[in-house]
């Protein structure tokens, strides 16, 4: 190992000693940054709904409305549409994003075209018939499997994400989706074929179409029963009063204290571990401190702040306790992760 130096340990990049012993003292990541399967199930147990946004959930149940949420990045969004899946076992939730490019066609579904063409060619020159069937080349996008997928008593879980990201029309061709509750796919409509089997936009990578593929009568998708629909939106822009009129709205904001201590508290050590109960003092005092100056400093409007920037700060400054801790003064870092959301 190098000579000692004035370089911070917990350095990984630019520290002292052999890169895999650098790499070796990483620790793991923090609980919200997870990507296995299992990071994935705990995510919507992570999150505390209000007694506010339970109601507007059922509102939206019970009427089988989409529900817009807004609110700043950070406010727990798309933590609430994954709450309400986990707690209704409604299985995995179906995740729209949206982009300034996305069309209507995008959430309904995909056609291949070109690769059918591609394999049509080649079973020709093979003395084929050349004529691939085309629900091989047809897979239905995440609104469309949640309208076919759906049955009372087990709607499917749409999220469709960062809506206000769309281009002006995406909204209102939304709406006659929501109101009518069914979809043609021209390519199929103009086949003699009385139904086709589509694959859904989460059928495994083994998935066949027999097994796996769900049945369009006549070119068209019924839904049977209406999804649970929720948008989420920065607030970026107006939407038209149409749509609004047709949706329920949920405006989210950073929780109070005592709230936003607890979400801390399940995100570093779980929804079912005890540590989080069991602070030490000192952890508890700096924890105290650091909310205390995130929330002084958004609700006197000196800095746009979302609340997944205080979570990176806990984790970063305060998650070694220890008063000899080895990470040294943290206050530049914390600045800069609690860079404005607007600068």
């Amino acid at each position: 190992m190098s000579e000692e130096t004035n370089k911070p340990r917990w350095w990984i990049f630019g520290g002292d000693g052999p890169a895999p012993e650098r790499l070796a003292r990483l620790p793991e990541a923090p609980p919200w940054r997870r990507f296995d399967e299992q990071a994935r199930v705990a995510r919507g147990k992570r999150f505390i709904p209000r007694p506010e946004e339970i109601d507007l959930v059922n509102a939206a149940l019970y009427l089988r409305r989409p529900l817009l949420i807004t609110g700043k990045p950070g406010v727990g969004k798309t933590s609430l549409t994954y709450a309400v899946a986990e707690d209704l076992a409604l299985g995995e939730v179906l995740r729209w994003s949206i982009t300034t490019s996305t069309t209507l066609r995008d959430g309904l579904y995909r056609y291949d075209a070109i690769a059918r063409l591609q394999d049509a060619s080649l079973d020709q020159t093979a003395g084929g018939s050349g004529a691939p069937p085309i629900g091989s080349y047809l897979r239905l996008g995440p609104l469309g499997t949640a309208f076919a997928a759906s049955r009372e008593g087990s709607p499917r879980v749409l999220l469709i994400d960062e809506i206000d990201k769309s281009d002006i029309d995406l909204p209102n061709n939304l709406l006659h989706i929501f109101e009518e509750g069914e979809f043609a796919i021209p390519e199929l409509e103009r086949l003699p074929q009385e139904e086709v089997r589509i694959l859904p936009a989460d059928a495994p990578a083994e998935a066949t179409l027999d097994i796996h593929g769900i049945q369009v009568k006549r070119g068209r998708v019924h839904c049977q029963a209406f999804p649970f629909v929720v948008m989420t939106s920065n607030a970026e822009r107006e939407f038209p009063p149409a749509f609004l009129r047709r949706c329920l709205k949920l405006d989210m904001a950073v929780p109070p204290f005592d709230a936003l201590k607890e979400i801390v508290k399940i995100h570093l050590f779980g929804p079912e571990s005890g540590d989080k109960d069991r602070l030490d003092e000192l952890f508890e005092k700096r924890l105290d401190n650091l909310m205390a100056d995130f929330l002084k400093r958004r609700d006197d409007g000196s800095q746009d702040l979302a609340a997944d920037q205080l979570l990176n700060a806990v984790y970063m400054v305060l998650r070694d306790a220890d008063p000899e801790k080895r990470y040294g003064d943290r206050k530049a870092l914390m600045e800069a992760l609690w860079r404005p959301l607007s600068e």
